[in-house]
């Protein structure tokens, strides 16, 4: 996976495949927390007048009751649901609007504290096999503080411009999600690999053109200004668009796996980090566009 939250996870990767005993390929598919003996047939003397723990069986009244009764659903057995990543990727977006809002209005120049906190916390919550509900809200607290004092800096510079990254950035959203969601991108090993190449390759520009314009060697945004910096900024913006719709096959995976519903909490962390990611490339971009005008 592109994601490092969803690529490091047991539970969130493909199944694991066990092989039979007399070692001959094959063999059946498990998932985390989950016993490989699920499913085997009672064995010869398992059970008999008694059931497994010395109770009484049970009679036939019992039987046909457990039979009536409703199926048990996934909030039922504690594994993730569609809801609990909406929830909570919803909760984590809304803390990230009041916190940069209030950043923006109160004290804009804390910014840089929330890019170092942010960064910090996101390589401790990215690199965490179980999800810290605590640290990804902190996370979101700091990124809040950041994105709200940098947004001020560029709507300075160019008035409505945060507007307009928003709104792009909710529409890229959308666009992904249809996509993904009619079967018309399908998340094979050969999309992932190219993107995690191309991700690396973007991340490594990105680096040397950030120290060259911190060294002096390059002046404004570096290699990233006029129509290289526009191409460079398109692209960046469809590996996030790419990697949102691996997000979303990793999250669909992990449903269908049935993990236990704490996993939410690295689903929705994962895709704000995507979205933190699309929304700045949005903002650099649009003010590329507006600097070369």
């Amino acid at each position: 996976m592109s994601n490092p939250v969803f690529s490091r996870s047991d539970v969130f990767g493909e199944p694991r495949r066990t092989g039979n005993a007399g070692g001959r390929r094959g063999g059946t598919a498990t998932y985390p927390n989950q016993s490989p003996a699920y499913g085997t047939p009672p064995q010869p003397g398992q059970y008999g007048q008694y059931g497994a723990a010395g109770q009484q069986a049970m009679d036939a009244s019992q039987l046909d009751a457990m039979y009536e009764s409703p199926s048990a659903t996934t909030a039922d057995t504690k594994r993730l649901t569609y809801d609990d990543v909406i929830i909570k990727t919803g909760g984590l977006l809304a803390l990230l609007v009041v916190v940069g809002a209030a950043t923006w209005t109160l004290a804009p120049g804390l910014w840089i504290f929330g890019m170092i906190a942010g960064l910090v916390l996101g390589l401790v919550n990215a690199f965490k096999r179980n999800p810290s509900p605590v640290l990804i809200i902190l996370y979101t607290v700091a990124q809040g503080m950041f994105l709200g004092g940098i947004s001020m800096f560029f709507e300075a510079q160019t008035s409505g411009i945060v507007l307009q990254a928003v709104l792009a950035t909710v529409v890229t959203f959308a666009a992904a999600l249809a996509l993904f969601k009619s079967g018309k991108v399908r998340v094979t090993p050969k999309f992932t690999r190219w993107l995690i190449i191309a991700m690396v390759g973007y991340a490594a520009f990105s680096l040397i053109n950030l120290v060259l314009v911190w060294t002096g060697v390059l002046g404004g945004w570096g290699m990233r200004g006029g129509t290289l910096g526009i191409i460079i900024g398109l692209v960046a913006v469809g590996l996030a668009a790419a990697s949102l719709i691996v997000d979303f096959d990793s999250i669909k995976r992990g449903v269908e796996a049935g993990v236990p519903a704490k996993m939410a909490w690295s689903a929705a962390f994962g895709l704000l980090v995507t979205l933190i990611w699309l929304y700045l490339e949005f903002l650099r971009l649009l003010s590329i566009f507006n600097s070369s005008d």
